[in-house]
C-alpha cells in the first residue's frame, strides 16, 4: 500500500472504554521522534539517511505508522500548532523505525496539501507519531467510536479512516461504517453485504510528551 495523507491522528477513546497500557517505553518513543526528526533534516542536508537499526527488538517489527507535523502559532507564547503534513502507512510494509523515517520525510515534502518544509522550519517542527496495531477483522457490532480505525475492504476496493474521524465528525457506529465504505469507492451498505471488515487501534505520541515525562 502507498503511504497515505490523512488528517492527524489523535489518542481518543470512546466512553467507558480504558486506555490499554503503552506499548512503547518512553526510550522507545524518544528513539522514534529522534528518528523523524533526523530523517527530515539528513534530507534537507543532502544527506542518506543513516541507516543504523535501533537495538530495541520491537522498533525492528513491521508496524503501520502515521507522522504528523505541527509547527508552531504565530503569535509568541502561542501554545496552538498548525497542521504542516500527515503521511502513513496503514499496512506493515516495513520496519516501525524504518517506516518512521519514511513517512516523516514524506509528510515534510511530500504531503500535496502543504509547501515542502524549509530548513528555517525544520528546527522548530513539532513531531507526533500514531503507530498502528495489526489489523484484526471484527464484527460491525463491535465496533466502537473513537476506538478503533477501519479499513473496509471488498476486492481491488479499500478505503481506510482513523479513530478520530468519526469522534470529530459526530458520527455513530452505523455512519462511521458508512462514510468508511464511501471512501472505498463502495456502497455506503457494503458493510452489511460482502465487504471485508477490519479494524485497528493506535498509540500515540509527540515531542511534548517525551519533554514533559520525568
Amino acid at each position: 500500500m502507498s503511504k497515505l495523507s490523512e488528517t492527524p491522528p489523535e489518542n481518543l477513546t470512546a466512553p467507558g472504554s480504558a486506555l490499554p497500557p503503552p506499548e512503547f517505553s518512553l526510550d522507545q518513543r524518544r528513539t522514534l521522534l529522534g528518528i523523524a526528526h533526523q530523517a527530515i533534516l539528513s534530507a534537507l542536508e543532502g544527506q542518506p539517511f543513516p541507516d543504523a537499526p535501533p537495538s530495541s527488538p520491537a522498533l525492528l517489527e513491521p508496524r503501520g505508522v502515521f507522522t504528523t507535523l505541527y509547527e508552531p502559532g504565530d503569535r509568541p507564547g502561542d501554545l496552538r500548532h498548525q497542521l504542516r503534513g500527515c503521511v502513513g502507512y496503514a499496512l506493515p510494509m516495513v520496519s516501525l523505525y524504518r517506516a518512521v523515517a519514511e513517512t516523516a520525510r514524506a509528510a515534510a515534502f511530500d504531503d500535496s496539501r502543504f509547501l515542502p518544509v524549509a530548513m528555517d522550519e525544520a528546527h522548530v517542527l513539532q513531531v507526533s507519531l500514531s503507530v498502528l496495531s495489526r489489523l484484526f477483522p471484527i464484527h460491525p457490532d463491535a465496533v466502537e467510536v473513537g476506538r478503533h480505525g477501519l479499513l473496509i475492504s471488498d476486492g481491488a476496493r479499500r478505503g481506510l479512516l482513523l479513530p478520530q474521524v468519526p469522534v470529530e465528525n459526530g458520527w455513530d457506529r452505523e455512519t462511521f461504517l458508512e462514510q468508511t465504505c464511501r471512501k472505498a469507492g463502495l456502497p455506503s451498505d457494503a458493510w452489511r453485504k460482502s465487504a471485508t471488515i477490519e479494524a485497528f487501534t493506535a498509540e500515540v505520541f509527540s515531542d511534548s510528551d517525551v519533554e514533559l515525562a520525568p
